[in-house]
């Protein structure tokens, strides 16, 4: 079995297929393969892919699966040392993994992420991106409120994050896992075992688990060499909430289902994970409601599987043993 399995759950983006893949191809270390979960297919992108990248390993459950359900298959399949997740908008330097890879060299190190710049021209030219400056995460700060965010996102980089150091989760648009630290941090449950929370479907999955893993005790760790280029389909507005238009500007631009799973699932998250429930999280919540019920009510379907899927939630909170 490869050192390394390189993973990527694809929903109709056979507009990225080639570059994204022939970067993951291009890579300095070489011990990996490459398997694709095929999560939506209106667009052809699955042919594409067998046509242009016969030694992707397939796999296609024929329904919209989920990024968490999508990757728990592939972790569970296989047993590589260590999981490489790609973003299907995310374009890796040729060193990327290399980079990655000697991170883990302190074995209580769970899981890595490299340094994220944003872009936006759909030309896929890795020259032209090289020229961006603009950051799109360099790991991720977690507040009392329970507020996530990327940090850095949208700052010109101005080598202000070139030092590596530990942070508290990690975006899920290319991190690398420690095979042995998903065993630790997974749920087992009567059915099944979960690695990413499949009560999330997609969204905040991510920062759920290495949050999780640092409450364990695992070491989440950004490693600035590790370069990569990210399309990110939603991210945070600039300014957050000191900028109330741009916040709704930037929510308008977010579909209806994206908004319905952001809302639950960071509400999940802090349950799940927080040691404490702070006053801040209460007041943050208060507003989102406000701001919800003024100018996103259809965000309110959620709620009925909300409340369905809370007590499994905070049954969860309990397998993990919050310290």
């Amino acid at each position: 079995m490869p050192k390394v399995t390189v993973v990527q759950v694809i929903y109709n983006h056979k507009k990225y297929i080639e570059p994204v893949f022939t970067a993951i191809f291009n890579q300095t270390f070489t011990d990996f393969h490459v398997v694709a979960v095929i999560s939506g297919n209106d667009d052809g992108g699955k042919e594409l892919l067998m046509e242009k990248f016969p030694q992707v390993d397939i796999i296609d459950p024929g329904y919209n699966i989920g990024f968490a359900a999508g990757h728990n298959m592939v972790f569970e399949k296989y047993d590589s040392e260590f999981f490489q997740l790609v973003n299907p908008d995310l374009i890796l330097e040729p060193t990327y993994i290399e980079n990655m890879l000697k991170a883990f060299s302190d074995e209580t190190v769970g899981a890595v992420t490299g340094k994220l710049y944003q872009f936006n021209d759909l030309k896929f030219k890795i020259e032209d991106f090289r020229n961006n400056t603009t950051l799109d995460t360099t790991g991720v700060t977690i507040s009392k409120s329970g507020r996530a965010r990327d940090r850095g996102q949208h700052e010109i980089d101005n080598r202000q994050y070139d030092q590596s150091m530990l942070v508290k989760a990690i975006s899920g648009a290319g991190p690398m896992y420690r095979r042995s630290t998903l065993q630790a941090t997974s749920y087992q449950l009567p059915a099944k075992k979960e690695y990413f929370d499949e009560d999330f479907h997609s969204y905040w999955e991510d920062v759920d688990l290495t949050w999780r893993m640092s409450n364990a005790g695992w070491k989440c760790l950004f490693v600035p060499s590790a370069v990569g280029y990210h399309g990110r389909g939603a991210g945070s507005s600039k300014k957050g909430y000191t900028d109330v238009l741009g916040f709704i500007k930037h929510h308008r631009h977010l579909s209806p289902r994206v908004l319905q799973l952001n809302y639950k699932n960071h509400i999940f998250m802090y349950v799940k994970n927080s040691p404490w429930f702070y006053p801040q999280f209460f007041v943050r919540e208060f507003f989102m409601l406000c701001y919800v019920l003024l100018f996103e009510i259809s965000t309110l379907k959620i709620l009925l599987q909300f409340f369905r899927q809370f007590p499994l939630i905070w049954k969860k909170r309990k397998l993990i043993q919050v310290p």
